[in-house]
């Protein structure tokens, strides 16, 4: 290599050089110089309960919204993950924990928290009915009532014992409507319905779910064949038990996925 093109190497090299670090905060960074969003995490946490799409609310004791119906939910620390923000927030605030959960959508609205520009990372969480006499006594059960078929979206009613609409706060309304549209995409390709049962279940109380959350009946003999031809189910060996009629056969999930 002549000696001009070795200078010319050397310097390309130095550039890069001078280039690359580890990651190190520059000397003399102002981060004030910059306004930050508060970062929070909801979670809407769905069961399925007597043929009815249930979850877990919180009445707000401080303002804004004092006296709404919220879902458990809290601001994210600055050294913890977001999953774990949110899985520490359902434990904290329904006493529930280790439930299948996964992130949902991001809402950012600018206005979305009267307080501050808040952005919450929702995310949804699947349990089997039993699992809500965990929750402790100021969690309130509500009947989700969705008015819109299939995946259309939007926000939905959260109706209480008394069978009226309980009045939620912020954005809870959307975040709700957008968990039960993703559940309901994701409902044919993935397990998840699984989460949504106990341990052992009949094909019936696996069929009672799918239609719960779709909304709409399924035919009976086309959805146990697929059931049964997806590779998901494996047969017990046991039968049910306490009831009146025939007793169905027990299946369980091949390959359970919950924490």
């Amino acid at each position: 290599m002549h000696d001009a093109a070795k200078v010319a190497a050397a310097m390309t090299k130095r550039a890069r050089s001078d280039q690359e670090d580890d990651g190190e905060v520059p000397e003399g960074y102002d981060v004030s110089r910059f306004e930050r969003p508060s970062v929070a995490v909801d979670v809407a946490l769905l069961t399925v309960d007597e043929g009815a799409l249930r979850t877990l609310l919180l009445r707000r004791d401080a303002a804004p919204y004092r006296g709404r119906w919220a879902l458990p939910g809290g601001f994210v620390g600055m050294d913890e993950a977001l999953d774990d923000a949110a899985a520490r927030v359902i434990e904290q605030k329904t006493g529930i924990r280790r439930v299948f959960l996964e992130q949902l959508y991001t809402f950012g609205a600018p206005k979305r928290d009267p307080r501050t520009r808040v952005i919450t990372v929702a995310h949804y969480a699947l349990v089997d009915p039993a699992r809500l006499a965990e929750a402790r006594e100021e969690t309130r059960v509500a009947t989700l009532e969705v008015p819109w078929e299939g995946e259309t979206g939007g926000p939905v009613d959260a109706i209480g014992a008394d069978g009226r609409a309980l009045p939620l706060a912020f954005d809870h309304a959307d975040i709700l409507g957008m968990a039960v549209k993703r559940v309901r995409g994701k409902l044919d390709y993935t397990p998840i319905g699984f989460q949504l049962l106990p341990e052992r279940f009949t094909l019936a109380g696996l069929q009672r779910v799918h239609e719960t959350v779709l909304g709409r009946p399924l035919n009976k003999d086309s959805f146990r064949r697929r059931m049964l031809a997806s590779g998901q189910l494996e047969a017990t060996g046991d039968l049910q038990t306490g009831v009146d009629h025939r007793p169905a056969e027990l299946y369980r999930f091949a390959r359970r996925s919950a924490v």
